[in-house]
């Protein structure tokens, strides 16, 4: 069995398409639509300086992704990460497999001189909390607001 984790292709999309789709469905705020996360993805793609997409692939096949959103963060005083749809296909969990991904991630951020990785959990996932502390990251005092302009 062969493990690397590397950047997503357009060929990806489709093994893309579903990991969010299992991911939303798994969060209360929201709620799978194929075409959106498509043109999200494909946002990220054709525009690299807005982010990063990851892949992790077991003999080659996607069976895990992780998001980034580069941004600037004026109390660090330097690039900052948003970590969003970091996910393993549901066959894969409990092997390890997520914590390479996100380690991976935060080599690369580090490597780039990103100052700070932010990312959002679930409020009643509580395993998914539970992963984020081990690989080092903390509670945050700040609340959650968001507004949908449609």
């Amino acid at each position: 069995m062969t493990i690397r984790i590397g950047f997503a292709t357009k060929a990806d999309l489709p093994y893309l398409v579903d990991l969010l789709a299992e991911l939303f469905a798994l969060e209360s705020d929201f709620t799978p639509d194929p075409q959106k996360q498509l043109r999200g993805l494909l946002a990220i793609l054709d525009e690299p300086e807005l982010g990063k997409l990851f892949v992790a692939r077991i003999d080659g096949k996607v069976v895990g992704m992780a998001n980034v959103l580069i941004t600037i963060s004026t109390a660090e005083g330097g690039r900052a990460l948003l970590l969003e749809d970091v996910i393993i296909h549901r066959d894969h969990r409990g092997r390890g497999l997520g914590r390479k991904l996100v380690e991976h991630v935060l080599h690369w951020a580090k490597l780039r001189g990103i100052v700070r990785v932010t990312l959002l959990a679930d409020r009643d996932n509580h395993p998914a909390q539970d992963f984020y502390r081990k690989l080092g990251f903390v509670d945050s005092n700040m609340t959650v607001l968001r507004k949908l302009l449609r």
